[in-house]
């Protein structure tokens, strides 16, 4: 099992959970918040994000992207652990049981969220695949801010509540927040890779704009975050609450001085450190907001 565990890439894992948690404060917050609507889309998300993660390493296998002994995790497929087409079969599983949990979601939202699932999965599998792969022309970045930040957010807010009250005061600036903090995990993600992407011809934003440039990126990115945060915020909790800002600002800048002096290997705890960041700040919201 372990192959397959590490490709569920479980440090990943918080990314999909953290926009779905900080819809679920907004809903809160708004009022009528609804356990069931909720749960089905943390399901949705994680399943979501994990036919991505599977579908992007038979895809990158399949595309000679992927070779043994890489400074990222272990990725089963190209080390012989999985077989190609088993890592097929587990992509279409998981996304079958992702469009089901999608489906059911029509009893709140309505017969058009067919729409977003539909570019949800597309999402999953562009990714990686398809003429124009969004991760090898510098798209994954946007991708991930939609996909992880302002859809999962806003779309759990209103299926969770029943309204879109607030959705430009409120939801919205931190969908942002989030989707940019999520960026961040990818932007490790793709510095640690950046010699074996431009080998391949890989085009990541980390390639075309090299590596000073992305290490600058992931420091605005926190910072445009958390005083997004810190502005919707500010007014509708009391002061105490901030603490959690400042917490987030110093390990921010902590694993970004990390970034720095890390190569290769050295940077996965990181990208970890920066995925539960990520989970840490989602969890913060939500008992702001559903506390206040």
């Amino acid at each position: 099992m372990n192959p397959w565990i590490e490709a569920l890439r479980l440090r990943t894992l918080p990314v999909s959970a953290a926009g779905v948690l900080t819809g679920a404060g907004c809903a809160a917050y708004i009022g009528g918040f609804r356990w069931l609507p909720f749960c089905l889309c943390l399901l949705f998300a994680l399943l979501a994000q994990i036919v991505s993660n599977l579908a992007n390493e038979y895809f990158d296998f399949k595309n000679g992207l992927d070779r043994k002994g890489r400074e990222g995790f272990r990725r089963g497929v190209a080390e012989g652990d999985i077989s190609a087409s088993a890592m097929l079969r587990a992509v279409i599983l998981t996304l079958i049981l992702a469009c089901i949990v999608g489906c059911c979601l029509i009893f709140w939202g309505g017969w058009w969220l067919m729409l977003i699932g539909l570019a949800v999965a597309v999402f999953a599998l562009a990714y990686s695949a398809g003429p124009y792969p969004l991760s090898h022309h510098g798209l994954g970045d946007i991708a991930v801010l939609i996909f992880f930040g302002i859809i999962p957010v806003c779309l759990t807010s209103w299926l969770s509540s029943g309204s879109t009250d607030l959705l430009w005061q409120l939801t919205f600036p931190l969908s942002v927040a989030i989707g940019l903090m999520g960026v961040n995990v990818l932007i490790v993600n793709n510095y640690r890779d950046i010699d074996e992407d431009r080998a391949v011809n890989k085009r990541t934003t980390a390639v075309i704009f090299g590596p000073s440039a992305i290490r600058t990126l992931y420091f605005i990115n926190g910072i445009i975050a958390i005083g997004i945060i810190i502005w919707v915020t500010i007014g509708r909790a009391s002061l105490i609450w901030q603490a959690g800002s400042l917490l987030y600002a110093n390990i921010h800048f902590i694993l970004w001085t990390k970034i720095k002096y890390s190569l290769g290997s050295q940077l996965n705890p990181i990208l970890g450190k920066t995925a539960m960041l990520l989970f840490g700040v989602s969890l913060w919201l939500l008992l702001l907001l559903s506390l206040n």
